[in-house]
């Protein structure tokens, strides 16, 4: 079987490597540092990190992974997500990365989206469309009810095309060759392009065979929007706002019947499954066999083995369950559809 194409419209590498780390205990300082040199040598070049990541404290280690490895610039692919500062959040993550700035973007450059240049990111995307109160040092308010819960800006998240404006100057300014969305519903995507008029690169979402999204997918393919998935293997979120019950895709008895037929991990079908879609993928993983086998999916899977693998939810996924489910977090549902919440 030959091997399946690394790159979509975007050139977004489809391969990447994700570096959230759900729980600090689990997963000690240097975690983030160790798996990203495992991953870079292994051959990714997409790797997903974000200041909200314990701080800054990822991107650092991101960061210096990326020195040790000895890899250059020019062959990196890389995304970032920002706070609600945005020049500054960007500012913020290229000093923890030790990326400097300052570059002007050459549109005359071949269709790779790498450059030799070690001065800026590749692709900076809105995390999420709300935003929290903002406390000293970017520290996030919590509720005065003693719940932990964090104090939202209900007027920010609101206003969430004005982020994407001043994200688009980052372009200009040469701190980012492109911009995208994370965690956007189809109603706040068209509302972005509706009021703005500049098309996001890319929107990264929850998406795998137990959510596939195919709305949203679609939409964004109608757009060309490269879809970045996160927790394309099923997801280990933080426990706040994780809803699934029950084993994940990973547990599935037909993926697993397909990964044997194969002779691959249930991981690599997936994985495999999604790629051979055009979606980019950010599984992420401590352990260096399990960062290699998430590499080792550009396989082909039989035309049957595909179908059994997209109806597994029904034949539009209307069984699916969403696993990133924030509404109690947040107080209010930011994928909802029918309104752009919070009102």
């Amino acid at each position: 079987m030959g091997e399946l194409k690394e790159s979509y419209e975007t050139c977004v590498p489809l391969r990447g490597f994700g570096t959230f780390q759900s729980d600090p205990k689990t997963y000690p300082p240097g975690t983030a540092r160790d798996a990203t040199l495992a991953a870079l040598r292994v051959g990714y070049r997409h790797i997903d990190t974000a200041y909200a990541y314990g701080n800054g404290q990822v991107e650092r280690e991101v960061g210096e992974a990326i020195r040790q490895s000895g890899i250059p610039r020019s062959e990196l692919h890389n995304t970032f997500h920002h706070p609600d500062d945005v020049e500054t959040g960007l500012d913020i993550s290229l000093r923890n990365l030790q990326l400097d700035y300052g570059i002007t973007p050459d549109s005359k450059r071949s269709k790779s989206f790498l450059t030799h240049h070690a001065t800026s990111v590749d692709l900076y995307l809105m995390h999420n469309s709300y935003a929290y109160a903002k406390g000293p040092e970017f520290s996030t308010l919590r509720r005065p009810d003693g719940s932990g819960k964090p104090l939202m800006d209900l007027e920010l998240s609101r206003r969430y095309p004005d982020t994407w404006k001043a994200m688009a100057a980052l372009v200009v300014a040469g701190k980012t060759r492109f911009i995208g969305l994370s965690n956007f519903n189809i109603l706040k995507t068209k509302r972005i392009i509706h009021e703005t008029g500049i098309l996001p690169t890319a929107n990264q979402v929850e998406m795998n065979p137990y959510f596939p999204q195919y709305d949203l997918f679609e939409y964004c393919a109608s757009q060309n929007i490269q879809v970045i998935a996160h927790c394309p293997l099923g997801g280990a979120l933080a426990p706040e706002v994780a809803r699934r019950v029950g084993n994940g895709p990973l547990g599935d008895d037909t993926i697993k019947s397909i990964a044997d037929a194969h002779g691959r991990t249930p991981a690599q079908v997936i994985l495999a499954w999604m790629t051979g879609r055009g979606i980019a993928v950010v599984p992420k993983s401590a352990k260096p066999s399990r960062i290699k086998e998430n590499f080792d999916v550009m396989f082909a899977l039989t035309d049957a083995e595909k179908e059994q693998i997209s109806t597994l939810m029904g034949v539009r996924g209307e069984r699916g369950v969403r696993n990133l489910a924030n509404a109690e977090h947040i107080g209010f549902d930011v994928f909802d559809e029918e309104l752009d919440q919070p009102i």
